[in-house]
């Protein structure tokens, strides 16, 4: 079996549970051909990267879908863009609150997430889940980690990307985890 790396993040801001946590939880053990291997990261700046990275470097998955909640989103939003930007309207769980700093020194403006973010809307909302892509993975830990993810895995070949889910609870956990499995299905060969 192949595996597929999906990770999620700590609560922060005080609050007691993070909606992506619940998500990836939710998941089953497996999707199709994919041991899902489950992580979940702290909302730190740089740390939840250096993180999913150790585990990319041990693990070798086939593909790495990483999980964040939204705040304002109704639905679940494949993420098409991560940018090279680090700007907090918040500090995370370490008080780091940097603004309008790059995610990599020099780096690319931005990177495109490797993952069929279009068929992955797509088949969430076949699934009878609300979704749309979504062009701004915002500023905060959820982009830096994306972003640092893509420039990691850079022509490795293996697809990664970022998916936030709603914050508010308007979807359920059993829903944001069969939103989450229709969009893994896409990519099966």
């Amino acid at each position: 079996m192949k595996h597929l790396l999906i990770t999620c993040f700590e609560p922060f801001d005080g609050r007691s549970e993070n909606v992506s946590r619940c998500a990836v939880e939710a998941l089953p053990d497996s999707v199709g051909p994919f041991a899902l291997s489950k992580a979940c990261l702290p909302v730190e700046f740089g740390r939840a990267a250096e993180i999913a990275i150790s585990v990319i470097d041990n693990l070798q998955p086939a593909a790495v879908v990483c999980v964040g909640e939204a705040g304002g989103r109704a639905s679940i939003t494949p993420e098409m863009v991560a940018l090279n930007l680090r700007h907090a309207r918040i500090p995370d769980n370490a008080g780091f609150q940097p603004h309008d700093e790059p995610v990599v020194a020099g780096g690319e403006n931005a990177l495109f997430s490797t993952l069929p973010v279009r068929a992955m809307a797509e088949a969430i909302l076949a699934a009878g889940v609300p979704a749309e892509v979504s062009y701004s993975a915002g500023t905060y830990v959820c982009n830096d980690l994306f972003y640092l993810v893509l420039d990691h895995l850079k022509g490795s070949g293996v697809p990664a990307g970022f998916i936030h889910v709603p914050a508010d609870g308007s979807l359920s956990a059993q829903q944001l985890a069969a939103g989450l499995e229709a969009a893994i299905e896409t990519l099966l060969p």
